[in-house]
């Protein structure tokens, strides 16, 4: 199993990241989590297009987790060249933010179905929207939910990802709870968003403190991996975002945790392997 942070940027517009979004790869399945700014750039830099995903997973509706939701949409209806589902699983409200998405592209649509015959239907869009404790398959990767906690945003969602003898959770944003250590507990790896305190605190403006009420810190991030007992702390999603390869400020408050730490520019790739 692969892990490939396709976007590590915060919400604020950053040049050199994209907005949130991972993928979890397989030998013949492909999952997009979430589906931040420039996601489908940032697929192609990787090889992978629209049409090649399995499925697309949403941990939350914050709008910077949705933004290019609609550029997945649209660039897997175009590139299939027959019609095909795009299954879209989240949490509930999912199918509310997708109707609302392909309202939006409702005259695109039109205008593309008019002017490409062999555009016979518009985009197919199958939605699944969960609650904490389902599982399902992708291909054949099986996939776990997990209740996290990101209020008032909720309902909101963390992953767990097992196929090829191994497990990796994505866990979206939020602060560390109980379902999130039940999530996270005797996994290979596992993705967080992660906020530094200290530089947060440098910016006297209320609406940036308020992030650090809703998001793990590194150091909780930490905690959570060591309870857990996780081989791979993966840190993305920064806020605020570092310079590129400047991560040894965030590395350092991950002090509590005793295994390996991830961070890494967009298109950082970490392969997960069962233990010999």
């Amino acid at each position: 199993m692969n892990i490939i942070l396709t976007g590590t940027g915060g919400p604020l517009p950053d040049p050199h990241r994209a907005g949130p979004s991972t993928v979890i790869t397989t030998a013949s399945t492909t999952i997009l989590v979430d589906a931040g700014r420039a996601v489908v750039m940032r697929l192609a830099a990787c090889d992978i297009i629209p049409p090649f995903l399995s499925a697309v997973v949403l941990t939350h509706l914050h709008s910077d987790h949705i933004c290019d939701l609609n550029d997945v949409v649209t660039t897997h209806w175009v590139m299939t060249p027959e019609p095909t589902d795009l299954h879209v699983y989240g949490p509930v409200g999912t199918a509310q933010a997708v109707d609302g998405l392909l309202s939006m592209l409702a005259s695109d649509i039109g205008y593309r179905m008019k002017h490409h015959a062999d555009l016979v239907e518009p985009p197919r869009v199958i939605v699944h929207e969960l609650t904490p404790g389902e599982q399902f398959l992708v291909g054949d990767v099986s996939v776990l939910t997990g209740a996290t906690d990101h209020r008032p945003v909720e309902p909101t969602l963390g992953y767990r990802f097992s196929a090829e003898g191994v497990s990796a959770v994505v866990a979206g944003d939020g602060v560390p709870c109980t379902g999130l250590d039940e999530l996270v507990r005797g996994a290979d790896a596992y993705v967080q968003t992660v906020v530094r305190e200290d530089l947060v605190r440098l910016v006297p403006r209320q609406r940036f403190l308020d992030i650090l009420g809703y998001h793990s810190t590194v150091r909780q991030a930490a905690q959570t991996a060591q309870r857990g007992g996780v081989r791979t702390l993966v840190l993305t999603h920064f806020i605020p975002t570092p310079a590129l390869g400047e991560y040894d400020g965030w590395r350092a408050l991950a002090a509590d945790f005793d295994g390996v730490v991830v961070t890494g520019d967009d298109l950082t790739r970490v392969s997960v392997t069962p233990l010999s």
